[in-house]
């Protein structure tokens, strides 16, 4: 996840131009973050229509306020907490939230190479590892998300959660121990997963 120093140079080159109107600059920009900003929203919200609206909203955004980026920075935190205030902002309303889950229980996952029984027995365990994890406070949820769903280092959680890596370190544990309680209380199938 870490960017090389040819990549860093680009991407702020390409910052650079976009801020000067380079309409090409910021597309090469956009496409080299649109998937983990897209992942990280549906991550958060559980529904693609809502994440893709997400990530538009967070590009726009972005744009909009290049010009106060940091571009000695790495771009990619910020625009994954302007997805995450977003995202926020989003599941305020109760409305959609419930939809959304309704939305999300109701789809079936794409099929592999694995017997029926199995993709079945897959797809539970992946719907309560996902309802539990629904059941944490959001600063939970997006700890373990940016973690090991997007496999962020500590580090670039830490820019995108606006912490510090300690701070991060000690929100991941707390995490891990709800999640664990929440599963071992509710999803009590699943628990041999999360004991790594």
């Amino acid at each position: 996840m870490e960017r090389s120093e040819d990549a860093a140079a680009t991407e702020t080159a390409l910052i650079e131009q976009a801020r000067s109107g380079d309409q090409l600059a910021w597309e090469n920009l956009v496409r080299a973050h649109q998937e983990p900003v897209f992942r990280f929203a549906y991550l958060l919200l559980g529904d693609s229509a809502e994440a893709e609206d997400t990530a538009q909203e967070t590009f726009l955004r972005a744009y909009r306020h290049l010009h106060k980026f940091d571009s000695a920075r790495p771009l990619r935190p910020w625009l994954l907490s302007i997805a995450a205030n977003l995202a926020r902002n989003r599941r305020r309303s109760l409305g959609r939230y419930w939809a959304m889950l309704r939305r999300f229980y109701d789809t079936s996952p794409a099929a592999h190479d694995h017997s029926a029984e199995e993709h079945s027995l897959q797809h539970s365990e992946a719907q309560q590892l996902w309802a539990a994890i629904r059941r944490l406070d959001q600063t939970d949820q997006q700890v373990l998300y940016l973690r090991f769903f997007l496999e962020f280092s500590v580090e670039e959680t830490a820019q995108v959660m606006g912490v510090a890596p300690g701070t991060v370190k000690s929100r991941l544990h707390r995490a891990i121990g709800r999640l664990r309680t929440v599963i071992e209380r509710d999803f009590p199938g699943i628990r041999e997963g999360i004991e790594t």
